[in-house]
């Protein structure tokens, strides 16, 4: 699974102990987003779906600040 520079920022802002917990945590936020980061939560949520929660506790979250 590939996560973008913005999709990754935002599982890093979100992270939690384990996939689903971080799924929760952003599904919460997203009434509070505006459009644009609303569309990238759903759009970030769509790929943490699809994910196995092995392949999440594989992955290196990284926040990048560029």
């Amino acid at each position: 699974m590939q996560f973008n520079v913005e999709e990754e920022n935002l599982i890093c802002l979100y992270h939690n102990a384990d996939r689903r917990r971080t799924i929760a945590k952003l599904h919460a936020a997203l009434p509070d987003m505006d459009g644009e980061m609303a569309a990238l939560a759903r759009q970030t949520l769509a790929k943490l779906d699809t994910m196995t929660d092995a392949d999440f506790e594989a992955y290196q979250f990284h926040f990048t600040d560029e």
